[in-house]
């Protein structure tokens, strides 16, 4: 574990050292910086973004979150781009969200979450590297007395082209601090660029192989005592009584805590002493009239909203009932998608020292400025006396983006006061605390003509809204847009890719207790799967190439259509497979990016194995190429999982999965061999992290069903292969 001693001498000097940093705007020293003895004072900022160092360090500020996605270098790539400093003496630094309140959210939006990371800074870094590169030529050019025009940058250093002189950046910066920024800041035409496109090994690859890299497990402060709560496991279900006394003479107790309404916490020297007191607690709960849903009950709530007459329209093009009604044929299949639980391998954790005037909080958060507000809110203190001091994380995948673990973090803090407290959730209270990925049945009835060609199509969806549950201030009407992700009309976000000439997409909302959050990928995996899936059975029942009718529906979706036809390709579709091997397919849109996959698998005595899947991705701008791969692999890991073995089940009113023996994961033996095409069309920014995730599992399955004539509805697989039926 990572020692913070160097950094943090006292707790006067916590308190002292978080105030200045908010009051002045200027970063917190690194860790190493002090344990190498470098000054501690702030060099000169060029602007929000950049500070040049002495030693011709850049530093680039972030307002976004490094989760393993490939943020940071993604990032320092476009900023690089334009400031067009040494990459070799690059390095960055994540700012506060207090620092940015100060400042007047000078670094915009802090969330990173749906694919955001990128394409929502990358006009704003960008800006800020050229705006630095401008500001160091025009010190550079007065310091020599020569017009700026004729001077020019490249790896820190300028150049002047009358002369041969030159300056390195970190010689002019002090005169560069000085100057007003400029007004007008002209961005490289994507002809020009050298760094944005080119494949680039991650920052953070060393310090996470070495252990160097700190995550929020593994901090540690003088006189710090760690906590560990349990809730009640049923949702909504609040404490009746606990009896301190059986534990409060164990060794390294120090304290037995009420948190809230519906958890109890201990807080001792070590998590070790914390969690087995915590085990040995008596507690009572009352779960109230939560504590009686089942998973079946769930399913019968969701049966129901199948066949209601109200319902919400996402998507509606004529009289698809109509059309369905007065069609040659009917062909119609009800579809069921599960809970999943995010299960980042970094359990929800916070380090918070709180006083009557001052909170500080060392978290790994997906949102900065959501944390800050919630803990402002946590400590009973105004924002401005409060800061969020990121560190990575461990996974996230959605999870962090609420802070329901930070109230409890800061609440047990507030009666511990003045001294540093972590709070850590083990991973059964992870695992039974969590967010879900929302659970939903979708019936879908499509009619056809004479010719066997799709005259009108309903696609029924019943279930949980995320933003009912979790974000209600983001309803319209009552209505959840977020629920037709992939099946929307238009749209640059998430259209859908086909043009039928009837159609009524609608969602009948259903939402038990168990809260739903924004799982990676969210609406689109099952709604990838639900419509990927029943375009697979009208081709099969009809006798037409699954990829042939896809094509059909394609006219309008040129982008849509690019992606479908490069996995098609490189997968051989049309050509013989090897032997006892079958194909599918899938495509869909999402998070601003046009993706698809096509698989090979053979199914040999109920065994399933996935021997291959090739994906296609236009992102319209490829920041660079090796991260793409990198994270359409690790999307089709968690796509996959989720098909193999993700669910999670409703026991009594709790989640009955409360470790990975019983919420099961890929392992590498089932994983395919993953060959990606990247088709950067440019003329727009489109999200990669997500994306790929929703049309892995659709490929997989269609190509199970070309291989046994069986069709898989119910998420997730499990041993369905090797049931008779």
């Amino acid at each position: 574990m990572t020692t913070l001693n160097a950094l943090r001498p006292s707790r006067r000097g916590i308190l002292k050292g978080a105030v200045s940093a908010v009051l002045l705007g200027f970063h917190l020293p690194s860790r190493q910086a002090v344990a190498q003895g470098a000054s501690t004072a702030s060099p000169p900022e060029l602007n929000a973004w950049v500070v040049v160092h002495p030693d011709d360090r850049v530093v680039l500020r972030m307002a976004k979150t490094e989760m393993g996605q490939g943020v940071r270098t993604g990032l320092a790539q476009m900023f690089a781009e334009e400031m067009h400093c040494d990459w070799s003496k690059l390095s960055t630094e994540y700012v506060t969200p207090g620092q940015s309140l100060v400042r007047s959210r000078v670094w915009g939006n802090f969330l990173t979450a749906g694919s955001q990371g990128i394409r929502s800074s990358q006009e704003i870094v960008r800006k800020g590297g050229a705006a630095a590169r401008m500001m160091l030529i025009q010190a550079a050019a007065a310091r020599w007395d020569v017009p700026a025009a004729e001077c020019s940058a490249r790896d820190s250093v300028i150049t002047h082209a009358g002369s041969g002189r030159t300056l390195r950046y970190a010689e002019v910066v002090t005169e560069a601090a000085r100057l007003t920024p400029p007004s007008d800041v002209p961005l490289k035409d994507p002809a020009q660029w050298t760094v944005i496109g080119k494949p680039t090994a991650r920052l953070d690859t060393a310090d996470k192989t070495t252990g160097k890299l700190v995550y929020g497990q593994d901090l540690r402060m003088p006189g710090m005592l760690v906590a560990v709560p349990r809730r009640c496991p049923v949702f909504g279900g609040t404490v009746r009584s606990f009896d301190v006394a059986a534990v409060s003479g164990r060794h390294g107790v120090r304290h037995v805590l009420k948190v809230g309404e519906s958890a109890v916490a201990v807080v001792a020297d070590t998590f070790w002493q914390a969690k087995t007191a915590l085990d040995a607690l008596p507690v009572e709960w009352d779960t109230g009239e939560n504590g009686r849903v089942s998973s079946e009950a769930i399913s019968t709530m969701l049966d129901e909203g199948l066949t209601a007459r109200e319902a919400f329209i996402g998507n509606q093009q004529g009289d698809a009932r109509a059309a369905i009604a007065g069609a040659a044929r009917q062909i119609e299949a009800t579809y069921s998608y599960p809970y999943q639980n995010h299960a980042p391998m970094e359990t929800m954790n916070a380090t918070v020292v709180w006083t009557p005037s001052r909170c500080d909080v060392w978290c790994p958060t997906q949102n900065g400025e959501a944390a800050l507000a919630t803990a402002a809110q946590a400590a009973g203190l105004p924002q401005t006396a409060c800061d969020i001091h990121r560190v990575d994380l461990g996974g996230g995948f959605g999870r962090r983006a609420v802070h329901d673990w930070l109230v409890d973090a800061v609440l047990i803090a507030r009666q511990v006061p003045g001294i540093p407290i972590k709070t850590m959730w083990t991973r059964e209270e992870d695992m039974v605390q969590g967010r879900y990925h929302p659970v939903t049945k979708c019936r879908l009835v499509a009619g056809l003509d004479a010719e066997n060609r799709i005259v009108g199509l309903h696609m029924r969806i019943s279930g949980q809204s995320i933003l009912a549950t979790a974000f209600p201030g983001g309803l319209q009407n009552g209505r959840d847009p977020v629920q037709f992700q992939g099946l929307n009309a238009t749209g640059t976000e998430s259209a859908l890719g086909y043009t039928f000439p009837n159609l009524l997409i609608d969602h009948a909302m259903r939402n038990p207790h168990v809260p739903a959050q924004f799982w990676r990928g969210v609406n689109h995996n099952q709604n990838a799967i639900y419509l990927e899936c029943f375009l697979d059975e009208v081709a099969h029942a009809t006798n037409q190439d699954p990829l042939a009718l896809r094509r059909s529906l394609m006219a309008n979706h040129p982008k849509h259509l690019a992606v479908l036809n490069a996995v098609a390709e490189r997968i051989g579709w049309g050509t013989p497979a090897p032997a006892g091997v079958h194909r599918g397919i899938a495509q869909q849109m999402g998070f601003g990016s046009f993706v698809a996959a096509a698989a090979e698998v053979s199914v040999e005595r109920g065994e399933l194995k996935m021997h291959r899947i090739v994906a296609a991705t236009d992102c319209g701008h490829a920041v660079n190429p090796r991260q793409i791969e990198m994270q359409v692999e690790g999307s089709f890991v968690y796509g996959l999982s989720a098909m193999l073995h993700g669910a999670c089940t409703v026991k009594d009113g709790a989640i009955e999965q409360t470790n990975f023996d019983t919420y099961n994961v890929m392992r590498m033996s089932e994983m395919p061999k993953v060959e990606t095409t990247i088709l950067p069309s440019g003329g727009f920014w489109g999200g990669v992290g997500e994306p790929t995730i929703m049309v892995a599992a659709p490929a997989v399955l269609n190509a199970i069903f070309a291989a046994t004539g069986r069709r898989i509805r119910d998420m997730p697989l499990g041993d369905q292969l090797r049931q008779r039926g």
